[in-house]
């Protein structure tokens, strides 16, 4: 066998130094799925059928405020993306 002793290196430090993405993204994205996910759960609801007229097809829960965090959940989820957080950390 090759008795060549190899420099240590530190392979696996190096590798996640070099990941566009860190810790903080993939947390980052999580919540804003959760958003995402929250926002499509509050637009949920019984719709009205030939025989029977549903009023709460029109609550401010299912027109307003569930597209409203989804659409939050959406932009958190490009900022969660986008957003280096090792620059952030320098700049304080």
């Amino acid at each position: 066998m090759n008795n060549i002793s190899k420099p240590e290196t530190t392979k696996g430090i190096e590798s996640r130094a070099h990941m566009p993405l860190q810790k903080a993204n993939f947390m980052a994205m999580a919540v804003a799925g959760v958003l995402i996910v929250l926002g499509f759960v509050l637009m949920l609801g019984g719709s009205s059928t030939t025989d029977s007229f549903n009023p709460d097809i029109f609550s401010t829960r299912r027109i307003v405020v569930g597209p409203c965090i989804a659409f939050i959940g959406f932009v958190a989820m490009a900022a969660a993306i986008i957003i280096d957080p090792k620059h952030l950390s320098r700049k304080k």
